[in-house]
């Protein structure tokens, strides 16, 4: 099955082609619109029939296994939170501390800080019962609040240790992980604030079509306290991270801090939030939280079978090996730290999952360091941060991160595609132009 790389690129196309067509003119559900996009590239590129559906399963499962539990314990979570009127207290803290114009860079500092040590797609959960309060509060619309926290999880996710992405990469490469984790935060600041500029952008001509999840709120004088209402969402928070920290290799854990290890993963710290957040009301009701377990369920099931397929989707485009045809494609000689970028990008763009993109491209540019003139302490450095550029670009609808933001904030694709997946584009362009900065003065 030897295809060329312009082979391999107009069924990527083809195959985005697909999707955007058929869920946003035709109205098709993604769960198809993905099915039919991984056939018609699985069998484009020679894949039997029985061989195409073998990927579409292992991908399907893959996703799964990883997001799985945390999107149905996320979604309990959000639920529990909007009902008790968590959301709702934290909201009033953040406005009347910063007013109503910045509630967009509330939720992107909010989710700079939170992103470091947890996935983006845990904190964009865990985060949007929190998101879609501040969004009725304000009246600010759903693309420009959702977006914002997204860009803000999504610019440290790419680029900071204790990430699996950057961290793999680092060790591959061989950087020092203090050096990548304070100049990753350094290069990803304007990242993030392009995020947010371009949410605030295009995101206000948005009209929302979101529908109510059917939770009503508890009354105003049940509401929980401040501290009551913040615990089930920075718990988890707190766990998860303290557990990047034990294991991020900087440190080494002993003795009684091993203990926490099983508490920071994200399965077992979001069952602790959810349980966190039955504190939040007192004189609960069987029948009440009944129905909001229940329906936590039913949402996180209709929004597990997009993200699977999404997953698969990825799977059938890394089946193409466009990595390998890209790298063998290129002159390097004069590319220096462009060359990382762009395989990365690539990479991104066909499968889907940031993290999967700067680790093989990791493998694929170690050989090629001397050939870039990368090989100095400082040029391997420049190339993981321009690798992390790259794995920015381009999020659509073959990336899980994609559709957990579709899905929690009530996005169309027409929405997520002009704000959301342009924000990304415009990210990965600000990185690798801070990164190719930075190359001139170090």
């Amino acid at each position: 099955m030897a295809n060329s790389l312009p082979y391999i690129l107009t069924l990527l196309a083809a195959g985005i082609a697909v999707i955007v067509l058929f869920t946003t003119r035709y109205k098709i559900p993604a769960f198809f619109a993905l099915l039919i996009a991984c056939l018609v590239v699985g069998l484009g590129i020679g894949l039997p029939l029985s061989g195409v559906v073998t990927v579409i399963k292992d991908g399907f499962g893959n996703i799964m296994k990883s997001l799985g539990l945390i999107i149905v314990l996320g979604t309990t979570l959000g639920l529990l939170l909007e009902y008790t009127g968590a959301t709702t207290v934290m909201a009033s803290f953040l406005l009347q501390k910063l007013g109503n114009k910045y509630a967009p860079w509330a939720m992107s500092i909010t989710g700079f800080v939170v992103g470091m040590p947890i996935f983006c797609d845990s904190g964009f959960i865990v985060l949007s019962g929190l998101n879609r309060s501040m969004a009725k509060r304000t009246g600010i619309s759903m693309a420009t609040m959702s977006v914002s926290l997204a860009s803000g999880l999504y610019a440290v996710h790419c680029l900071i240790p204790p990430h699996p992405g950057s961290s793999a990469a680092a060790a591959t490469i061989g950087v020092d992980f203090g050096k990548l984790i304070l100049i990753g935060i350094v290069v990803a600041i304007p990242a993030m604030i392009v995020g947010n500029l371009w949410a605030n952008y295009a995101g206000r001509k948005e009209i929302d079509l979101v529908t109510d999840d059917g939770i009503i709120e508890s009354k105003p004088g049940n509401r929980p306290s401040l501290l009551s209402a913040c615990l089930p969402i920075f718990v988890p928070i707190i766990l998860i991270g303290l557990k990047s920290f034990l294991t991020s290799g900087t440190l080494t854990y002993r003795g009684r801090a091993e203990i926490l290890l099983p508490f920071g993963d994200p399965v077992i710290a979001l069952l602790i939030g959810v349980l966190l957040a039955f504190f939040c009301k007192k004189d609960w009701k069987r029948s009440e939280l009944s129905k909001i377990l229940q329906d936590g369920a039913e949402k996180a099931g209709g929004i597990l079978v997009i993200i699977g397929m999404g997953g698969a989707f990825g799977a059938i485009l890394t089946a193409t090996k466009i990595g390998e045809h890209f790298s063998q494609s290129l002159a390097l000689g004069s590319m220096g730290i462009f060359f990382p970028f762009l395989l990365t990008s690539v990479l991104k763009t066909a499968q889907g999952s940031s993290t999967v993109a700067i680790i093989t491209a990791s493998s694929l540019v170690l050989p090629l360091l001397p050939a870039l003139g990368l090989t100095t302490e400082t040029g391997k450095l420049l190339c993981v941060l321009s690798m992390g550029a790259g794995s920015m670009m381009i999020s659509h609808a073959n990336d899980a991160y994609f559709w957990v933001i579709a899905k929690f904030s009530g996005l169309e694709m027409k929405t997520m595609l002009k704000v959301y997946s342009t924000a990304t584009i415009l990210m990965g362009l600000t990185t690798f132009a801070v990164v190719y900065i930075l190359s001139k003065i170090l």
